[in-house]
């Protein structure tokens, strides 16, 4: 049996700082990038191939193990809590600078731009969160609003406290926003009836309901895309 090597004892072009520093972070695999954050491995593993027992833990996919909570993450051998907080700390701050960059531009001018403006307040994937994005007459954002939050499949939405925020902020239209913890985006017959009802309230006050844009595993169904609107 070939004796596992270090991370030290791999040739220079093969160690992720080392290959940073000489080619820059674009190159490096996910893998990689995790083992910079943790270091090292186990007794079986070094850090890469640990990193990538990891990622083939939920399919490689990023936007599942940034779901994960520290539990899930101590369950492999040679992570504990300091190596997972890391990992977990990294992931938060991807998420926070996606955030940043979507505040850039006020102005909303389509359904990724509300997409983009509402990922960052759904912090927690594992409850649905219901949001609303407050614009002025130009589709400049006023601001964006958590009204509240709920269990695993569904959220209550007060139509009173979304329109007196509105009148508050002089708010001439708004965009709603929730996500799906099961992480398919596309809506229940009760996204439909709660849209429905939400329009017909913003028509009577003169504030016009735009969109209502639904997320799941940072993909999203937007109602206006779709033809949806129409009620």
């Amino acid at each position: 049996m070939t004796e596992k090597k270090s991370i030290k004892e791999w040739a220079a072009d093969d160690r992720p700082r080392e290959k940073m520093m000489a080619k820059g972070k674009a190159v490096l695999s996910n893998a990689e990038l995790i083992a910079i954050l943790i270091g090292s491995g186990n007794s079986e593993l070094s850090a890469v191939e640990l990193s990538r027992s990891i990622l083939d833990s939920v399919d490689n996919d990023l936007i599942a193990l940034s779901n994960l909570t520290l539990d899930d993450l101590i369950q492999h051998k040679g992570i504990g809590e300091a190596k997972a907080i890391t990992i977990m700390a990294a992931l938060e701050l991807g998420k926070r600078r996606r955030g940043a960059e979507a505040n850039l531009p006020t102005e909303v001018k389509d359904s990724k731009d509300s997409f983009e403006r509402f990922l960052p307040y759904i912090d927690d994937m594992r409850q649905e969160h219901f949001l609303v994005l407050y614009l002025n007459q130009s589709n400049h954002a006023l601001k964006v609003e958590c009204i509240s939050n709920g269990g695993t499949t569904h959220v209550i939405a007060d139509p009173k406290l979304i329109f007196k925020n509105a009148l508050s902020l002089n708010a001439t239209a708004i965009i709603l926003g929730h996500n799906h913890p099961s992480g398919n985006p596309r809506p229940s017959e009760d996204d439909r009836q709660l849209t429905k009802k939400l329009v017909a309230a913003g028509k009577l006050l003169d504030i016009n309901v735009i969109d209502h844009v639904v997320i799941g595993n940072e993909r999203y169904y937007s109602f206006r895309d779709h033809g949806e609107m129409t009620f």
